[in-house]
Formats: structure tokens, sequence, C-alpha cells
């Protein structure tokens, strides 16, 4: 069973997501940011006892925060459970596409 946080994604020219910033949760720590894959990532969470949560930065606090659970759909992609807080959903988490893993 493995927990993770996703704090961004990046996309490619047609502004669909191609890779995601899986964060693992440890007991005490949660890890950098991994690129990863949207088959590898739909590959992950499809894995028994395993979840993810959005992880959002709060810009007037300064702290991150957990947002919703993520699920996997038609086998295919990640979305956030409809809850109707744009700010949760993965396409609008922080774009990573200027960072270079």
């Amino acid at each position: 069973m493995a927990k993770f946080k996703i704090s961004g994604v990046w996309k490619d020219s047609k502004n669909i997501i191609t890779h995601y910033a899986f964060h693992e949760v440890k007991e005490t720590t949660t890890s950098r940011a991994e690129k990863v894959e949207k088959s590898e990532a739909v590959r992950r969470l499809k894995l028994a006892g395993n979840s993810a949560i959005t992880w959002i930065w709060d810009y007037q606090n300064s702290f991150w925060k957990n947002g919703e659970e993520v699920e996997v759909v038609e086998g295919k992609f990640l979305r956030t459970k409809h809850n109707n807080k744009t700010i949760d959903n993965l396409s609008h988490l922080i774009d990573y596409d200027w960072l270079k893993f």
C-alpha cells in the first residue's frame, strides 16, 4: 500500500496532461516530486490499497494543503472526485512544464 500526493502536471502542446508530479507519503515525511508518465500514474493507482490526493499550494499562507481524492477512470486516466471546486482539479494544479527532470 502506498499513498501519494499530486502537486502538479506537465501538458503537451494540445494542453493534455502527459505527466504528474507524484510525492510518496511516508510515515513522517513526504518525498520530493517524481515526474510520472500518465500511464504509470494510472498503473500505480490501480494497485490495490494505493491512493492519491491533490496537494495544493496555498499562496496566501505559503504552505501545502491537502486537496481531494484522485481516482482512476475507465482504466485510462486520473481525475479528482467531483466536488465542484476548480482548484482541486488535476488540470488546475501547478503547471511544471518549465521544470526539467
